[in-house]
């Protein structure tokens, strides 16, 4: 698990356009995108059956887990949809977080946007917060009211919240009907909404960021309870095996977020689930307890030998602790039992190039192109294949890559100069020449082959190229 700035993508500037909007975005600025395949495999084997019984396009829809504690939940323009680890950490069955994401996915398949929907209300962003503050008035805090109230446009302010609260209950509608094509209940949604009923009372201040945005009522839960406990669905319950992915989930993300003592103290030893070994190893592992980290993922390998996330996490902890040239073979027998991975071929490009053995170079440039194909956004795999060029002296294919880099990082200036050196270091008609040419700013082919922008599973240094070029430093 591995967390992404979110600068480093022109998705995530999509996304922090529309949390600006709802006036959160000095928050937003700080959070982080986690990648993690198996979370992210899990998350979306239960919500793409009801992406599609939505009559969605999985394939078409990006989700992003964010890095925040923070309970909040969001849908933008361009079909992503972001889930903060806090809220998922505050889940209490799997079937509340599929819940949410349709509620989500009903915003999207309803056209809603967090920005757009205000403006065509004819409202301000501010105008929603002063709304929010009259709910607080109505329910007994009129301190925290009257503080947000301080605005001659209070009327619009109303106007505004209605406007919000009608398209949650549009999404809440869309994602329960969504669930029952699906085969699913909707009695998580509800339940979810039920857990924090008491939001309904709170100040703008003391609520939760994903209640601020999406208003909440008595009336609107007992609307979708009404709805749901009608569907032949409404008792269809999680799986044993449904149950045992969420409670991964959590271990693993407790894990890698919280401080290791207190991952020991949630899962102490005398805890021998398979989450609870996994959160230990995690744990071991950060708080540089090498040898005791390595014995619990072989341990955990021994009792899954098909499990390549065992594999890659002993990788991770071998390489972290430089020792690319150990890390190699687990992370290849990572790529072996998952091959659709591309964040998985990038973590084996990634120690082999760091061995410092040229016999190793074609292999990460082949694992590293596997990956582009399926991401072609990600900024490391990008980075990677740079180094792992200029390192074999193919200064024209490195200069290429920096430039995908730059422009999958959304700096045009940058890919279009790279791109334009590229072109004179490579054979003219060339597939590579024509990628070159390619890379400049309002050329359609290239933006129409990069229209999928996804985040990165490592953080790239901040001025890569001169890693790799330092002679020649764009202006």
């Amino acid at each position: 698990m591995t967390w992404l700035p979110r600068s480093a993508s022109r998705l995530l500037a999509a996304a922090a356009t529309a949390l600006m909007a709802l006036s959160v975005a000095g928050q937003a600025a700080a959070q982080s995108l986690i990648r993690d395949t198996e979370v992210e495999g899990i998350v979306r084997e239960w919500a793409d059956p009801v992406f599609t019984a939505m009559g969605l396009n999985p394939s078409d829809i990006q989700v992003l887990l964010v890095n925040d504690d923070e309970l909040n939940a969001f849908a933008t323009r361009g079909r992503i949809m972001g889930v903060n680890t806090g809220l998922i950490l505050r889940t209490k069955t799997p079937n509340e977080l599929l819940g949410v994401m349709a509620h989500e996915a009903g915003h999207i398949k309803n056209r809603h946007t967090l920005r757009d929907g205000a403006q065509n209300a004819g409202k301000q962003p501010m105008f929603m917060t002063m709304a929010l503050g009259a709910l607080a008035i109505a329910a007994g805090a009129p301190d925290a009211g009257m503080a947000l109230l301080g605005s001659s446009q209070y009327f619009g302010a109303l106007g505004a919240l209605r406007y919000m609260q009608g398209q949650e209950g549009e999404a809440d509608l869309t994602g329960a009907r969504g669930l029952e094509a699906a085969g699913e209940s909707g009695a998580g949604l509800v339940s979810f909404f039920d857990n924090f009923r008491s939001q309904e009372v709170f100040s703008d201040a003391r609520r939760y960021p994903y209640f601020r945005s999406h208003p909440l009522s008595s009336q609107r839960i007992e609307t979708l309870r009404r709805y749901v406990q009608e569907q032949p669905h409404y008792d269809h319950r999680d799986s044993p095996e449904r149950v045992a992915q969420h409670a991964l989930i959590l271990a693993k993300i407790h894990a890698f977020m919280d401080a290791p003592n207190a991952t020991l103290r949630d899962y102490p030893s005398t805890d021998v689930s398979l989450p609870g070994r996994y959160a230990r190893a995690i744990a071991w592992y950060r708080d540089g307890q090498t040898d005791k980290a390595l014995a619990a993922v072989d341990a955990l390998i021994a009792g899954d030998v098909a499990n390549p996330y065992f594999q890659e996490l002993k990788g991770q902890i071998l390489f972290e602790e430089g020792r690319p040239a150990e890390a190699v073979a687990s992370h290849r027998e990572a790529v072996r039992l998952k091959p659709d991975a591309p964040l998985l071929r990038v973590n084996l490009a990634h120690a082999l190039i760091e061995t410092n053995d040229k016999a190793n170079l074609d292999e990460a440039i082949d694992q590293l192109k596997r990956a582009v194909v399926a991401e072609k956004d990600n900024t490391m795999a990008w980075r990677l294949l740079a180094q792992a060029y200029a390192s074999q002296g193919k200064e024209g294919e490195a200069r290429l890559a920096s430039a995908e880099y730059y422009f999958a990082g959304g700096d045009e200036k940058q890919a279009t100069q790279f791109a334009l050196r590229a072109r004179s270091m490579l054979d003219p008609g060339s597939i590579e020449w024509r990628r070159a040419v390619d890379i400049r700013p309002g050329l359609g082919r290239h933006a129409r082959r990069s229209a999928r922008p996804r985040p990165t599973r490592r953080r790239p240094p901040a001025h890569v190229p001169e890693l790799i070029f330092p002679d020649c430093e764009p202006s």
